[in-house]
């Protein structure tokens, strides 16, 4: 399939983790009118104000990569904001798409949109067949809604609209442009700022919530920028040949996973933080694992190229050149 590298492409988000890495992605692909707008510029959950951007900016393509996240400590915390702003931004970037005839549209969504004790791996077949993690619920709610847009919209206008809005499912990503607040972020930031903060104190000890045994898979952001380009990107007689009209996802993980502490060993070996790492039960572990099958994508013959190790390094080094 040739790709026009001077078609418009719209990416929302462009100033998250995931959203920076596609703009970076797509730049080095050679696509040459790449439009954002930052959140002061462009309130997502304004419909009238996104319909305004779509009426005038008309893109060809859009990457919805824009999105309310946390980790469980955020999900717990604001529920209410993380189920309304999820909702909007999607309905209303979505929608206008569709209305101002965008004909390509990838939604971006989570690995906690399956079941809390899902088969593992976990594929995308075992979306609503069982009831999700309490602790980011709203959450995932939105992000299945989203899922459910998309197929909603390519089935009603595929056919008479050309209408192809594809739906990706990262698992835990992590990497530069993260968010390193010492409360609302997910867990390899937290633990880097935390295994950072230590190891400038000479600190003893670094307590972590949880047993340490709930299980996680972790993929570089760049390597999921790669993979939603990628996808984008594919043959519509390829990528359907991989999905199904009510089951139109594809997974995007690494490949394996890790225990929370054998992540924290690792954190503590890219900071060089060499004190003691223990583990505090009271706090709550979330989902026992979630490790995607990320076969159907793996199929159509694209695969991560960054492992851990490798990984958790760039991201400390992006940390440290950040002004967290």
């Amino acid at each position: 399939m040739t790709t026009d590298l001077n078609q418009k492409v719209y990416v929302a988000g462009h100033r998250g983790m995931v959203g920076s890495a596609i703009v970076r992605n797509l730049q080095e692909k050679g696509y040459a009118n790449i439009v954002t707008r930052a959140h002061k510029e462009l309130d997502l959950t304004n419909q009238a104000a996104v319909q305004s951007f779509f009426e005038q900016e008309k893109p060809d393509q859009v990457y919805l990569a824009a999105a309310k996240v946390g980790g469980i400590h955020a999900n717990n915390s604001y529920p209410a904001e993380f189920i309304y702003d999820n909702l909007m931004v999607q309905n209303n970037v979505i929608h206008q798409a569709f209305l101002s005839g965008v004909k390509k549209l990838l939604f971006l969504g989570s690995s906690c949109i399956y079941p809390r004790l899902a088969p593992q791996p976990m594929s995308e077949d075992a979306l609503l067949t069982g009831e999700l993690e309490p602790t980011n619920e709203p959450y995932a709610i939105a992000k299945i809604a989203g899922i459910k847009m998309c197929e909603s919209y390519n089935r009603q206008y595929g056919k008479s609209h050309g209408v192809d809005y594809r739906s990706v499912m990262p698992t835990n990503l992590y990497g530069p442009g993260d968010n390193y607040h010492p409360e609302n972020s997910h867990v390899i930031p937290a633990l880097i700022r935390r295994f950072h903060e230590a190891k400038m104190v000479n600190a003893p000890e670094v307590v972590i919530w949880g047993t340490g045994m709930p299980k996680r898979e972790f993929l570089y952001v760049d390597d999921m920028a790669a993979a939603s380009v990628f996808v984008m990107e594919l043959d519509k007689a390829a990528y359907d040949a991989q999905t199904q009209p009510m089951q139109s996802h594809l997974n995007v993980g690494f490949g394996s996973d890790v225990t929370i502490a054998e992540l924290a060993s690792a954190i503590a070996a890219a900071v060089n933080y060499q004190g003691k790492i223990s583990f505090d039960p009271s706090k709550p572990d979330g989902t026992p694992r979630k490790w995607m099958d990320s076969g159907r994508l793996n199929n159509l013959g694209w695969n991560p190229s960054i492992d851990l190790d490798q990984g958790l390094v760039l991201a400390y080094t992006a940390f440290c050149n950040s002004n967290n």
